[in-house]
C-alpha cells in the first residue's frame, strides 16, 4: 500500500524547515533555509516558505500542509502575530500557502507540535505526560496531558519562556517584560543575564561572554567563571522547570534546542541540584530527533496522529 505523505513546515526566528513526511515518520525530502529578516512585509517570509514546500513535493500528491511556527499565532486566522523573535509584526500563513497549492493548510505553535513529535517518534514514545523545552533563540514548550496535547483559547498554550524566574537582575524579555526565563536562559537572553551576574563578580571572562556558546563552551572546559555562572544559570532554570513539573505533573520533560542539543549534560547537571521536589521528578531527556521535532510534530498534527 502506497504510503500516505504530507508537507510538514518548521518556521523558526533564524531557520525554517519544509519536509515531504510519510505517514510512517520518514522524511522524504527536506529543505531548509534562513528566516527573512528583511522585506516590506510578513509575506517575504510566506514566499520564502512556499517556495521550500514547492521544493519538497515535486511529483508527490501530500494531502495537507502542516506548519510548526514560532509564536504568537493567531491559529483561526492562520497568522504568525506580534512575535519577539520574528522580524515582521505580522506573517500569513494558511491563506497564501492555501490558494498557492490547494491544499489544507493547518497551523500549530512550533513547541506544541515539538511536544507531538517527540511523542510519536522520540523520547516521549509510550508517554502519556511530557513536556517539551525548546532552548534556543527564544525558550518555548509544549506539553500533553493524559495523551491529549494542550492547545488553549487560541493554540498558544505552554509559553512557559514566559514563566516569571527572577526578580532580582531585571533581565528584560524581548516581549518587554523583566523576569521572564526566556530572557535569563535562552540563546540571546543568557550573555545579557551573565553581563548582569558579573557586575557583582569582581571578576572579568578569559572567554567569549557575548554568546551562550562562549559562555556554555568555558563552562564544559572548565572555566572557575564560567562554572560558577552555571550555578546562578541552574537555579533560574530550576525554577521553570519546577513550575512545569508542578503545572503538568509529566512522567518526561525532553529539552531541545541548539543549546539543549550541544550542552543538555551541562544544564541538566546545574539546575537538578536545585529543583524543587514538591512532586516527584520527572525524567530529563535530551532529544535524539536532531532538531526535527516540531517538524515531524507538525506531520503528526495533519495525520491525526495525537
Amino acid at each position: 500500500m502506497e504510503r500516505k505523505t504530507v508537507v510538514a513546515v518548521d518556521i523558526g526566528a533564524t531557520h525554517y524547515r519544509a519536509g515531504l513526511v510519510a505517514d510512517d515518520g520518514s522524511i522524504v525530502r527536506l529543505e531548509v533555509g534562513d528566516t527573512p529578516r528583511v522585506g516590506e512585509s510578513g509575506l517575504a517570509v510566506t514566499r520564502a516558505v512556499g517556495d521550500a514546500v514547492e521544493a519538497v513535493v515535486g511529483p508527490a500528491s501530500p494531502a495537507a500542509i502542516g506548519i510548526a511556527s514560532a509564536g504568537p499565532l493567531d491559529c483561526a486566522a492562520g497568522l504568525i502575530v506580534c512575535s519577539p523573535n520574528m522580524a515582521f509584526p505580522e506573517v500569513p500563513l494558511r491563506g497564501p500557502l492555501e490558494r498557492r497549492f490547494g491544499l489544507p493548510v493547518l497551523l500549530l505553535n512550533d513547541c506544541r507540535a515539538g511536544a507531538l513529535g517527540e511523542r510519536w517518534q522520540g523520547a516521549g514514545q509510550g508517554v502519556e505526560n511530557l513536556v517539551y523545552v525548546t532552548l534556543s533563540t527564544g525558550i518555548g514548550g509544549g506539553a500533553v496531558v493524559n495523551g491529549r496535547l494542550l492547545l488553549g483559547r487560541s493554540g498558544n498554550a505552554g509559553e512557559v519562556g514566559h514563566f516569571f524566574v527572577d526578580g532580582g537582575y531585571g533581565c528584560v524579555c524581548g516581549c518587554g517584560h523583566p523576569g521572564h526565563w526566556e530572557a535569563y536562559a535562552s540563546g540571546t537572553g543568557m550573555p545579557r543575564f551573565f553581563a548582569a551576574w558579573l557586575e557583582g563578580q569582581g571578576a572579568a571572562p578569559s572567554f567569549d561572554a557575548a554568546t551562550s556558546v562562549g559562555i556554555l563552551g568555558a563552562a564544559e572546559r572548565g572555566d572557575p567563571l564560567a562554572l560558577s555562572f552555571m550555578d546562578a544559570l541552574g537555579r533560574v532554570n530550576a525554577r521553570a522547570l519546577s513550575d512545569i513539573v508542578a503545572a503538568y505533573e509529566p512522567e518526561v520533560v525532553v529539552l531541545d534546542g541548539p543549546l539543549a542539543q550541544h550542552h543538555g549534560d551541562l544544564l541538566i547537571r546545574s539546575f537538578l541540584p536545585h529543583l524543587d521536589r514538591y512532586l516527584p521528578l520527572p525524567d530529563f531527556a535530551v532529544s535524539h530527533l536532531g532538531g526535527r521535532a516540531p517538524l515531524l510534530g507538525a506531520a503528526a498534527y495533519v495525520l491525526g496522529i495525537f
